[in-house]
């Protein structure tokens, strides 16, 4: 329950940035209040694509067999790992601009009076958010070694956006605790942890396919210091991927895993580093364009 708390947590500040950003920037003028009904329909039409993959998800897993479910459940794992990693090199590449960019696509709209491309602009943005969260949730749920009750998944759901709300609101205040710049690298933190989870239970699902071999199994038992059965194993198990009896090539991939992500993380932010300048001066020539 608390990986679905925390994924609908994070996803929804995401979002509440986007439509926070154009909502503040189309509110300053008279024209750009002209476009606040095109937002909301945007902001709708993003939920509905994203609810419809949530719909084409369920649709798939009932008319599996049991062998086919199980590789649906491998494959939705490593797609939720392989998103989560995306959207944070995404991020740290593109958080620092990414006002700027929004503005400028909405800008471009607004004075074309083209406000279906305004709705079109934030419908993408939406749903883009809205179908991690789907993607997450049912990697997340999938993978998961116990079956929660639906119930209370909605809760944490609610509770996670309830949160998120509250978030995004001291976020706004600019607080010198709570930042953007260190909800974002608090977060990646915590995603990359989950991205890992994930893969590891993919492998955990491969193993007993007799897909995976596992090479030494187990390479250690530290049930006794450490069960995942509950308490603080269980929370890294869920978040970490912690397994008290691993397999070696589980230890192999999930080691893999991370020395790819670091060796990505370091890429991104040499490029992310090498543009600031460009960026910087495009603002700059922006700047005098319109003095002149």
């Amino acid at each position: 329950m608390e990986q679905v708390a925390f994924i609908v947590w994070r996803e929804s500040v995401e979002a509440l940035l986007v439509v926070g950003i154009l909502y503040s920037w189309l509110s300053r003028s008279a024209a750009g209040r002209r476009g606040l009904p095109w937002l909301w329909a945007g902001v709708a039409g993003g939920l509905l694509l994203a609810g419809a993959l949530a719909a084409v998800l369920l649709g798939i897993s009932q008319w599996l067999t049991d062998t086919a479910q199980e590789w649906f459940q491998v494959s939705m794992a490593l797609a939720a790992c392989a998103l989560v990693v995306q959207m944070v090199l995404w991020m740290r590449r593109h958080g620092r601009g990414l006002k700027r960019e929004l503005e400028t696509g909405a800008s471009a709209q607004v004075g074309s009076q083209q406000w279906w491309g305004l709705s079109a602009l934030v419908a993408i943005a939406v749903a883009r958010e809205g179908s991690e969260t789907v993607v997450f949730l049912y990697g997340t749920i999938l993978s998961s070694q116990q079956k929660g009750d639906l119930g209370a998944m909605v809760l944490a759901g609610a509770g996670g956006f309830a949160v998120a709300l509250l978030t995004f609101w001291l976020l706004q205040l600019g607080g010198r605790v709570i930042t953007w710049r260190r909800f974002f690298k608090l977060t990646e933190i915590l995603l990359l942890l989950l991205a890992g989870a994930l893969l590891v239970s993919a492998t955990d699902r491969l193993i007993s396919l007799d897909v995976l071999p596992a090479l030494i199994d187990p390479v250690w038992n530290t049930a006794w210091l450490l069960d995942t059965g509950g308490g603080l194993g269980k929370a890294l198990a869920d978040f970490a991927g912690y397994r008290a009896t691993p397999a070696l090539s589980q230890l192999l991939i999930w080691l893999g895993y991370w020395c790819i992500v670091v060796w990505l993380l370091r890429r991104t932010t040499h490029a992310g580093a090498t543009d600031a300048p460009r960026d910087a001066g495009a603002a700059a020539n922006d700047r005098l364009s319109s003095q002149r």
